[in-house]
């Protein structure tokens, strides 16, 4: 788990290695161990590491491999290096590491740009070829690892966070319509390849793109798993299902062990990060020492903020090494303010400020954790999923904008002044085409791979990644593994839905948890401070939507917004999100970046 940054040049002069450098001087918080930058003609890589897997000088990067011509940086974890290793070495090739960076470059000189159907893990790559020039850029299947991009006439820049490429300077800082479009409806969900910033973009999820030095580009998408029923499985009762779904999610527990320094597990009391502990409990880790942490809030208001007879219940029941983790209310703003310049993307989820405390107290212990995201939108844990069991395919689009959309093409307009609509309802068509697609058999299996394809990346994932990063902690999401978002995809819709919820997981859950954290209300991250603005939050709020910046942008409609300032809690989206928070939050992220 690192930072990449690098420049591609295409107009006949030399990589701006200064600029490169830069960039990648921004992502020290990503990669705190060590650095390195590497250029040759057109093309510059710079990383910054965090040293997980061979801690030794030999895997850091740039990562130079003469023998087969390829310098490569590398930003994640390949769960199955050691087996490709072997398959690497059979096939004649010599390792000078141990890591797993260089079997990723190995593999590349091995299978071209097949490399990738042969990884298992999360990864941002970049490779270059020494002979041709030529650069590809490749991202994980569910798009854990963040890989963005900026291109100029001649010139391609490329870096894991957003705000890397800004420090690279000559990036268009205009806000994108068709995104904020996106932003305000979409549920602050920016769909790549396209981000908030006209100048910025992002390279989509399970996506290898080549730059040829001549100015040609081409890319292909290397996974799209079928949301359908298979015929070799159409006898499976639901006792298989779990049978199936079991072995897969413990082979995706086990595989997010490997590392060269110790792994912990974020675990909040809810049966996702429970049963991620009770997994990994049975394979033995907890008698090798297993760190498990939670975080908990002061009440405010009534509300509770934590959920700790839950998590040590799970805790005690499995023996881990448990931390408490109780935040004292307080003053909310430096952490919020906080997370906000560690956002690549403005994020409304009031879960940001809770995963970059928690990350600031569990990277003082350990360096990797597994955490229970994307359980809910693999296997249907979320509200809206139960009406699209009752719609076809035809009507699903209506039901899942109701639950999901934040505002129609009516609600932009009063929102945003005239000069910032834009054509349509960009969310909307969007979504349309998304959940035409073919390959969903029901309404309920397309509004499951949207999800998992689009809102699972674009919201929770990008928001474990940067509250994480920001602490030099790495996240491992073993329910987003490949194999078993394949599984579950095919798995009969009836079964996720059952029991209000990712039914078959609680099924799972009922052979190895205490029944107690399974059968009780859904939870979540609270943070009490956030949920309702007031005080010094809320003067927050009315100072960056009243700046001078706010101001000379002119993005929203100022009756709007005056209106929403008198009554801060008055307008709630389907989901229960504040919109004065959505607006404010995003100017204070532009103001935070430097975007006037």
């Amino acid at each position: 788990m690192c930072g990449l940054a690098g420049e591609f040049r295409r107009d006949g002069s030399r990589a701006d290695v200064s600029a490169v450098e830069r960039m990648a001087a921004t992502m020290s918080d990503r990669g705190p161990d060590d650095s390195g930058v590497w250029s040759q003609g057109a093309t510059a890589l710079g990383h910054r590491r965090l040293k997980i897997i061979d801690l030794s000088a030999a895997s850091g990067q740039p990562l130079v491999d003469p023998a087969a011509g390829l310098t490569g940086v590398f930003n994640g974890c390949i769960y199955n290096y050691r087996e490709l290793r072997e398959e690497l070495q059979a096939l004649g090739h010599r390792f000078f590491s141990a890591g797993d960076s260089e079997v990723v470059v190995k593999a590349y000189a091995e299978w071209g740009l097949d490399f990738v159907d042969h990884l298992i893990g999360m990864f941002a790559v970049a490779i270059t070829e020494r002979d041709t020039g030529r650069l590809v850029l490749a991202r994980d299947r569910l798009g854990i690892k963040p890989l963005y991009l900026a291109e100029t006439p001649g010139v391609v820049r490329f870096a894991s966070t957003l705000p890397a490429l800004l420090a690279g300077g000559g990036v268009d800082t205009t806000i994108d319509p068709v995104a904020l479009a996106h932003y305000l409806s979409f549920h602050s969900i920016v769909p790549p390849p396209r981000t908030i910033l006209r100048g910025v973009a992002k390279l989509p999820p399970a996506t290898v793109r080549v730059y040829e030095p001549d100015g040609r580009t081409h890319e292909r998408v290397y996974w799209d798993p079928s949301f359908t029923r298979s015929t070799e499985r159409a006898d499976w009762s639901a006792r298989d299902w779990e049978d199936a779904l079991l072995a897969s999610l413990t082979t995706a527990v086990r595989r997010r062990m490997v590392a060269d320094v110790p792994v912990g597990v974020l675990l909040s009391g809810g049966l996702d990060s429970s049963l991620v502990v009770a997994l990994l409990a049975g394979e033995g880790q907890t008698r090798s020492g297993l760190s498990t942490f939670s975080i908990g809030f002061d009440a405010v208001g009534g509300r509770e903020g934590d959920e700790f007879v839950y998590s040590d219940l799970v805790a005690k029941t499995f023996g881990t090494d448990h931390h408490q983790l109780k935040v004292a209310a307080g003053d909310l703003v430096p952490p919020l303010e906080a997370a906000v310049a560690a956002m690549s993307e403005p994020m409304v989820s009031h879960d940001c400020v809770a995963f970059y405390l928690l990350s600031q107290e569990v990277s003082r212990h350990v360096k990797v954790v597994q955490s229970g995201q994307g359980a809910d939108e693999i296997l249907g844990g979320y509200h809206w999923y139960p009406p699209l069991a009752g719609v076809d395919r035809e009507r699903a689009l209506d039901t899942y904008a109701q639950a999901f959309f934040d505002r129609d093409a009516a609600g932009l307009a009063r929102v945003l002044n005239p000069a910032w609509l834009a054509d349509g309802d960009p969310a909307r068509e969007f979504v349309a085409a998304h959940l035409g697609r073919v390959g969903a058999q029901t309404a309920v299996d397309a509004g499951l791979r949207i999800d998992t394809q689009i809102m699972l990346t674009d919201d929770p994932v990008k928001r474990v990644d940067n509250m994480t990063m920001a602490h030099g902690l790495e996240a491992r999401v073993p329910f987003l593994d490949h194999e078993f978002v394949e599984l579950a995809a095919s798995c009969p819709p009836e079964l996720k839905l059952a029991q209000g919820g990712k039914g078959v997981l609680k099924e799972i859950g009922r052979r190895v948890l205490p029944h107690e954290v399974i059968d009780r209300p859904k939870g979540y991250f609270p943070v009490p401070g956030l949920t309702h603005l007031e005080g010094k939050l809320l003067d927050r709020v009315r100072d960056a939507l009243t700046a001078p910046q706010a101001r000379r942008r002119d993005l929203f409609r100022a009756d709007y917004v005056t209106a929403l300032l008198a009554e801060p809690n008055a307008e709630l989206t389907p989901l229960n999100g504040n919109k004065l928070w959505q607006l404010g939050l995003l100017e204070m992220w532009l103001q935070s970046h430097g975007i006037d």
